[in-house]
């Protein structure tokens, strides 16, 4: 059974950093690419950043540059480094596994599996 669950969330000032954390399993790495999006309210769903299982990395333009996405050796922690956050970062964030790719500008990602979000919450 795949589980994957977020935390690290909170309300944070502008200009501020934020960690999340993701713990992953139920799954074969090697089969999948890990992600997170986001969910704002009265918005749809963004994809922001994968990491495939050969450890390429694909971004949503809108957020590269300001955040990161990596795991532990053992792909059983994905994290979301977040640099420089803004109120309209506010939203729940959610981590994934399934397939991402990217083509110019172009961010794509397909989702297996998802978890229950964390709430990032930033104030100006």
């Amino acid at each position: 059974e795949v589980q994957l669950v977020e935390s690290g969330g909170g309300l944070v000032q502008a200009e501020g950093s934020l960690r999340l954390f993701c713990a992953a399993s139920g799954f074969t790495a090697d089969d999948y690419a890990l992600m997170w999006f986001r969910r704002a309210p009265g918005l749809e769903r963004e994809g922001l950043a994968c990491i495939k299982s050969d450890g390429t990395t694909y971004y949503h333009d809108s957020v590269k540059g300001r955040f990161t996405i990596s795991t532990d050796n053992g792909k059983e922690t994905v994290y979301l480094q977040i640099h420089s956050l803004k109120p309209e970062d506010t939203a729940i964030y959610y981590c994934a596994v399934g397939r991402c790719s990217k083509h110019g500008t172009r961010y794509y990602d397909d989702l297996d599996y998802w978890g229950r979000g964390t709430q990032v919450t930033v104030s100006s």
